[in-house]
């Protein structure tokens, strides 16, 4: 599995509004929803901010990627958001984020090796600068889905 094959657009967003990391997650979260990569919504929530309280997921330069294995998943997904916004976020460089990648992760074996594998290939991407700039720079999903193919 590779990140090309998980660029869906019904869960990508380029202009997504947010007044918080709880609000940005809760819509983020219902996107994945209605596209049929979580059933039970307050499940996942609950999982991916269990996971939150475990340590920090904003790695930086404006980006957050939270995640969590959570039984409420259907199937390996990735919810990415560009914010109108810059929120507030637990980050290494004390700065809030703007784009969100959330992960949806079952709690099998399978998935969660599908899971480090999408990590490893989303974190690369985002350890390049130009990457970032026209993730935080897109206007469109088009863009976003560009930026990392």
């Amino acid at each position: 599995m590779d990140i090309k094959s998980v660029l869906d657009d019904r869960v990508i967003r380029s202009d997504l509004f947010a007044v918080n990391k709880e609000d940005a997650l809760k819509k983020m979260t219902e996107m994945l929803q209605k596209a049929g990569y979580v059933d039970d919504a307050a499940g996942f929530i609950a999982d991916v901010m269990q996971r939150e309280s475990l340590g920090c997921t904003g790695i930086g330069n404006y980006v957050a990627i939270p995640h969590g294995k959570s039984p409420s998943v259907s199937k390996v997904g990735i919810a990415i958001a560009k914010l109108q916004n810059e929120i507030e976020w637990e980050t290494h460089d004390g700065r809030g984020v703007k784009v969100i990648f959330l992960f949806a992760v079952g709690t099998d074996n399978e998935n969660a090796m599908q899971h480090l594998k999408l990590l490893a290939q989303v974190a690369g991407k985002l350890g390049n600068d130009e990457v970032v700039g026209k993730l935080l720079n897109a206007g469109s999903v088009e863009e976003i889905k560009m930026t990392l193919e």
